[in-house]
C-alpha cells in the first residue's frame, strides 16, 4: 500500500504554558483560512493543535484566560494532592465536557488527520498516533500522555503501552512528518531564535525511572536531539521546504506561568508573529 501523502503538515513543539504561543500563531492561520491537511505535534502542541482541528479559534487563550489560577488547572496543589501537576480531570474532563466545551463533533467531520506525539517508557521511543477521536474516556488519553511531564504526572497506560512527554523523544516531530507522507510543513516552535537546551542533572529520573532505562536514555539524550531538530528546521525553512514561526523575543514566560499578563503577552506575540509573516507565508503557500 502506497503512503498517504499531504500536502501540508502543521508541526507543533510543545513547552507546556510557553506553547500559548502556538495558539496565537494557529488562531491567525484561521483567521486567514489556512487548509493543512495533517497537525502532529507535541505535548502543548497537540493540545492547541486539537483546536485547530476543531476549527475553535481563540478557545485556548480564553479557557487559559478564565481558569489559569484555579487550584485544580495546573500548579503544586494539583501535584501535591493528585500526584500531578496538570490537573487530570480539571483539564481532561470537566474543561472539554462542561467548562469550555471542545467541539468533538467538528474533530472527527474535520479532513485533517491528527497525530499526538507520545514517548514510549519502556522503549524510550517515540510514537506517532493517529487520533480519529478525542472523546473523554478514548483517544482523549493519548492527549493526555503526550503532554505527561516527566517527575510531574503519572505514567500514562493506553493500548497496553506506557507513555509520558512526546517531547522527551521527540520534541519537534519536523522528521516524522516528512516520514508520514508531508509533502510541506509549517513548523511552530515555541523558544526564540538562539535557544539551545543545556544538559541537566539526571539524578531525579534515573531515580524515578530507574525501572525504565531507555528511557532515562532518552532523557539524557534530549538535549542533543533538540537542538539537532531545531537546525534542520531552520535548514529547511531556508531551502524553502518549510515555513517556519518562532517567538520574535523572549517573554519571560514559565512552563508554569501563573501570572495572566505574561500568558497573554506570549499568545499575543504568536499572533503578532503570525501577521506580520503572513504576506511571505501566503507566498510560501502559493508555491508550486
Amino acid at each position: 500500500m502506497s503512503k498517504k501523502q499531504y500536502r501540508l503538515a502543521l508541526v507543533l513543539e510543545g513547552g507546556a504554558v510557553r506553547g500559548i504561543y502556538t495558539a496565537g500563531v494557529l488562531d491567525v492561520l484561521m483567521k486567514h483560512g489556512v487548509q493543512a491537511d495533517m497537525v502532529i505535534g507535541t505535548s502543548a502542541g497537540c493540545i492547541h493543535g486539537g483546536c485547530y482541528v476543531s476549527g475553535q479559534a481563540g478557545r485556548s487563550i480564553r479557557y487559559y484566560r478564565k481558569y489559569r489560577k484555579n487550584r485544580h488547572f495546573m500548579g503544586f496543589y494539583s501535584l501535591l494532592t493528585s500526584g500531578e501537576m496538570v490537573g487530570r480531570k480539571f483539564c481532561y474532563e470537566d474543561l472539554p465536557l462542561r467548562l469550555d466545551p471542545f467541539d468533538e463533533a467538528a474533530f472527527e467531520a474535520s479532513p485533517i488527520d491528527f497525530y499526538v506525539t507520545v514517548t514510549n517508557v519502556e522503549t524510550g521511543q517515540a510514537e506517532h498516533i493517529l487520533c480519529d477521536e478525542l472523546r473523554v474516556g478514548g483517544k482523549m488519553e493519548l492527549l493526555r500522555a503526550g503532554a505527561s511531564m516527566p517527575l510531574c504526572s503519572h505514567i500514562v497506560e493506553y493500548g497496553g503501552c506506557k507513555y509520558l512527554d512526546g517531547g522527551v523523544a521527540d520534541s519537534i516531530p519536523y522528521r516524522a512528518a516528512l516520514d508520514l507522507g508531508a509533502q510541506r510543513c509549517l513548523a511552530v516552535l515555541t523558544q526564540p531564535a538562539g535557544y539551545l537546551k543545556k544538559d541537566g542533572s539526571m539524578l531525579p529520573f534515573r531515580a524515578a525511572y530507574r525501572r525504565y532505562p531507555k528511557f532515562v536514555e532518552a532523557m539524557a539524550r534530549r538535549p542533543l536531539a533538540y537542538n539537532a531538530q531545531v537546525v534542520e528546521v531552520e535548514q529547511a525553512a531556508r531551502r524553502g521546504e518549510a515555513f517556519m514561526f518562532r517567538s520574535c523575543r523572549n517573554t519571560g514566560i514559565s512552563r508554569m506561568e501563573r501570572d495572566p499578563a505574561v500568558i497573554d503577552e506570549q499568545y499575543a506575540l504568536g499572533r503578532a508573529d503570525a501577521e506580520a509573516a503572513w504576506p511571505a507565508l501566503q507566498a510560501w503557500l502559493t508555491q508550486a
